[in-house]
């Protein structure tokens, strides 16, 4: 899985060809951290057909915002740089993100 932060969110998935699921999350969110085995589960299921990355909201708070990320966890998919979809909090479970990955590969 992918780092990301200021620096390289651009390249890495603003300039991404094909799907990019970000996954956004900040270390006192509990849900995120329950999520986060699932969604490097996924890499390993997806990852040749998805670029996986992630993103530490506290690192990195004003691009959150750019992004209009205002609820965690928040599990966004771009395609060639544009959002196209995304699963906010309590909406972001499991099932539910290997079913929006589903759709883009």
């Amino acid at each position: 899985m992918i780092e990301l932060n200021k620096e390289n969110f651009e390249e890495e998935v603003l300039k991404a060809e094909g799907p990019v699921l970000v996954d956004f999350w900040g270390p006192t969110c509990e849900p995120c951290k329950a999520l986060m085995p699932h969604i490097h589960a996924l890499e390993e299921k997806y990852g040749d057909k998805v670029k996986f990355t992630s993103l530490d909201i506290t690192k990195a708070r004003r691009l959150a915002i750019k992004q209009k990320v205002l609820g965690l966890p928040a599990i966004i998919i771009y395609k060639d740089g544009e959002e196209v979809e995304r699963l906010a909090e309590s909406a972001a479970t499991a099932e539910a993100v290997e079913e929006m990955v589903k759709k883009y590969i």
